[in-house]
Formats: structure tokens, C-alpha cells, sequence
């Protein structure tokens, strides 16, 4: 089958460029559609995306076969116009959608956002069944939902095949929102002020990670479901106890075990009564050879997968799936939504004071004058004085940088389970959290000593 022809639509934006760059770096033919060009290392194609005319025409001349839609106006921030939100993640992607079916495009390979399901509520290793709420956290997480939803339910339409990323908190050179958030609170020596405990785990996530995973999801979109699709069957089941069992192809994704995320701490192995090093002893076991084998040896994936029925990749809950969608296979790629993130949630304040650590190597001077002691604010308390700071700046005519948002943001409990991404996409998180930070705040200090020279 014949390369893919990618068009990175929003590739000169933070997660688009980082897409860009690893299919130019891996020899791909690929083209940028965007209002703006900063960059003129690819073919570039300016487009309102919410005209189909316009993209369908970039879609003729560039050739496209794959689209990676990635723009979006930025999440957290007051737009003056909010229904702007709408306008391009909406009736932008709806545009998309139409335009390549007109055009005969492929694939399709949507960013959305974790934030979909967030509103404010902890959400604890949840994975892809978590419901889309009635009532928005927001403005941009209800039109992303609105748009992943009009890109799943194109799937298979006109011969095209779709699916939805949902990365959570991507951080990573190029970064101009959560990182100026961190560097501003740094540079006003404000690292002291906690709020809340600080025992909120929380998903971050590296930008060459996600880049990666819609790589891999564009790869993977048109490969054959692992079993025939319910709609396929010569009679259809009628209930999840009378849906086929799981063919060898569909055991071979569920039913290997997976080996710990271990991009930041590595990998440390249990010792059993099989595979252990040695330790002090007079005389070895007759066995030591094979014991020390064992143990220095890959962990064998064929161990026992232990599930219940309310597991999301449990046969009942795959059948169950499949009596949802019978023209499609939760197994596959297409047609499907996938979290992404880097497998190793943090505490949120953890996060940031590993930013300030990095900070205090460019800034060392100022590294010396950073407060020490720590002034930890209940989360009440701070929604209080957030929501004072938001009423003086509607006094004042400015936008407060320190909101109720943010504070219920630093304070909630929010990571996500990427079981599915890592069998169905074969999704691996790379570039720890440990190493994206130190890449992270290395491109900061280049962006801030250049804007002072």
C-alpha cells in the first residue's frame, strides 16, 4: 500500500509543529494548513477552515490522503469573542469532514482533549466510557466534545475512517501556557503559595508523546478489525451472552500482560521465588543459574491477565461494546476515542516545584532569593481569593491572573487510564515527565535570553 500523504491542519500550533516534525523527520510527504505560517520547512496552505471550499481545495492540490486536524483556539484563556470555540472546533471540524469526503481523503485523525469529562470533579484512572457531561466545564471543552463527537460519527462515511486522541495536559518546548504560567509565578517569587495539600495526582503530558500517538494512530486507522464486526454475522446477537467469543487475533491484544510505564523512574523487578538475585550466601542453590537468568531476563508478557467484568477490556464489557457499535470493534482503531497521556501521573505541585527546580539552574541569582518555607492555602479558601481577584480585574477593565478555574485546575484529582492506547494503538510514553520538563524549561531559556538580546 502507497505512503500516506499527510496534511497536519493547525501544524504551525504547538502540538501541530511537534506532528510536523517527526513525520519530516521519519521521510513522510506532508503540508501545513493554517491562517498563519511560522515555519517554511513544508508546504503551506493559508485556509478559514470553516470554509469546505478552501480546505477542500488544499486537500486536491496537496494530494492528501491523511488529515491530522490539530487546530484550535487555545483552552483556559477569555477570548473576546467566546463563540469563536464554536465556530472553529465545530463548525470548523464539520467543515473538515465534508471536505474530505468531497475530496476522497482517507483518514482522519482528530486531537480532542481530555477535558471533555472534566468539570471539575476528581476523575481517578478513568478510561474511554466515561461519559461526556450534560453541563461544560467550559466553553472549549464543550465544543471539543461536540467535534469529537461529529468526527466518530463520520467514521466509515464515504469511505472514511476516523478516530479522537485526548491528550491531558501537554507540556513541552513550544509550550506558551502552562510553562508562562509556571516561569510568571516564578519569576514574582511566588513559589511559596500552595493551594490545597497537594495530594491531587494529575496527568501531564510530553508533546513528542502526543505527537507520536497521532503518528500511530494515522498508521493503524486502516487496519482490519482483529474479528468480523457484529453487522457482518449472518444473525445478530441479541444480548452481550450471545456475542461470539473472543477470536486468537482479539485475545492477542487483550490478554498479554503489559509492562509498567517506566519513562521516568524505570523499571524495578519483584523478586520471586523463580527469578531473584542472589544476595549473601555460603552456598548457592543448585538452581542459582537459572534463578539469576530468570531475573535479569525480559519480563515475559504471557503472565495471567486478571479482569473483572466491569474492566473495559473484560469479554463482557468488549461484547457489550460491540452490542453498542456492531458495525465497528472496540479493538480497532478506527471509530474509536483514546486517552493519552504519560502513564505516570504526578501530585500537581510536584510538577510545578520540578519546573522551579529547572528554573533555578537558568536563574541561579534568583534561585537564591526563592522562599523556602511553605504557606499552604485550603482550597476554599483560595476560591475565595480567586474569586476576589476576579472581581477587581471586571472592576479594573483587566484580565485576573489568578481565577477560580486555575484554583479548582491545581486542586483536582486528575489522571486517566491509557490501557486502551497502549494495546489497541501500541502506544508507549517515551520522553518522561522527568526529561519533557528538563527539555521543556532548556527551550524556555533559549526563547528568554534571545527576547533579551
Amino acid at each position: 500500500m502507497p505512503r500516506d500523504i499527510y496534511l497536519v491542519i493547525g501544524g504551525s500550533g504547538f502540538v501541530g509543529r511537534h506532528i510536523v516534525q517527526q513525520l519530516v523527520a521519519r521521510g513522510d510527504t506532508v503540508a501545513v494548513l493554517d491562517l498563519v505560517q511560522r515555519y517554511h520547512d513544508v508546504p503551506f496552505y493559508p485556509a478559514d477552515i470553516t470554509d469546505q471550499a478552501q480546505v477542500a481545495a488544499a486537500l486536491r492540490t496537496s494530494g492528501t490522503s491523511c488529515i491530522i486536524h490539530t487546530a484550535s483556539p487555545t483552552a483556559g484563556v477569555k477570548l473576546e469573542d467566546p463563540g469563536l470555540y464554536w465556530r472553529v472546533n465545530v463548525d470548523g471540524t464539520k467543515a473538515i469532514i465534508a471536505a474530505a469526503v468531497e475530496t476522497g481523503v482517507r483518514k482522519l485523525v482528530f486531537t480532542s482533549s481530555a477535558s471533555v469529562v472534566f468539570v471539575g470533579a476528581d476523575l481517578i484512572d478513568v478510561d474511554e466510557r466515561t461519559p461526556i457531561p450534560e453541563i461544560p466545564m467550559d466553553a472549549y471543552s464543550e465544543s471539543k466534545a461536540k467535534a469529537e463527537e461529529a468526527v466518530l460519527q463520520a467514521n466509515g462515511k464515504g469511505g472514511l475512517l476516523t478516530v479522537a486522541l485526548r491528550p491531558a495536559g501537554i507540556f513541552g518546548p513550544g509550550d506558551r501556557q502552562a510553562m508562562a504560567g509556571f516561569y510568571q509565578v516564578y519569576e514574582r517569587g511566588q513559589t511559596h503559595f500552595q493551594i490545597g495539600d497537594n495530594t491531587n495526582l494529575f496527568d501531564w503530558t510530553y508533546v513528542g508523546n502526543v505527537a507520536a500517538a497521532h503518528l500511530l494512530a494515522a498508521d493503524r486507522l486502516d487496519d482490519p478489525p482483529p474479528a468480523p464486526v457484529l453487522n457482518d454475522l449472518p444473525e445478530m446477537p441479541k444480548s452481550p451472552e450471545e456475542v461470539p467469543p473472543l477470536t486468537p487475533a482479539e485475545e492477542r491484544v487483550v490478554r498479554y500482560g503489559l509492562s509498567p510505564v517506566d519513562a521516568t523512574i524505570g523499571y524495578r523487578r519483584t523478586p520471586t521465588s523463580v527469578a531473584r538475585p542472589l544476595g549473601p550466601c555460603v552456598t548457592p542453590p543448585p538452581n542459582a543459574e537459572a534463578l539469576l537468568s530468570a531475573f535479569n531476563a525480559p519480563v515475559p508478557l504471557d503472565r495471567p491477565i486478571m479482569r473483572t467484568r466491569f474492566d473495559a477490556l473484560s469479554d463482557s464489557m468488549i461484547a457489550r461494546s460491540k452490542l453498542h457499535d456492531p458495525s465497528s470493534s472496540p479493538l480497532q482503531v478506527a471509530g474509536q476515542v483514546f486517552h493519552i497521556t504519560n502513564g505516570e501521573p504526578v501530585y500537581f505541585w510536584d510538577f510545578a516545584r520540578l519546573v522551579w527546580h529547572h528554573l533555578d539552574l537558568v536563574f541561579p541569582e534568583q534561585a537564591k532569593a526563592r522562599k523556602t518555607s511553605l504557606w499552604t492555602l485550603p482550597k476554599s479558601l483560595g476560591m475565595l481569593a480567586a474569586g476576589g481577584a476576579e472581581w477587581w480585574g471586571w472592576l479594573m477593565g483587566k484580565d485576573p491572573t489568578f481565577t477560580r478555574f486555575k484554583v479548582s485546575f491545581s486542586c483536582a484529582r486528575r489522571w486517566y487510564n491509557i490501557e486502551k492506547a497502549r494495546r489497541v494503538l501500541g502506544y508507549e510514553p517515551q520522553i518522561g515527565v522527568d526529561e519533557g520538563v528538563r527539555i521543556m524549561v532548556e527551550w524556555w531559556k533559549e526563547q528568554h535570553f534571545a527576547s533579551k538580546s
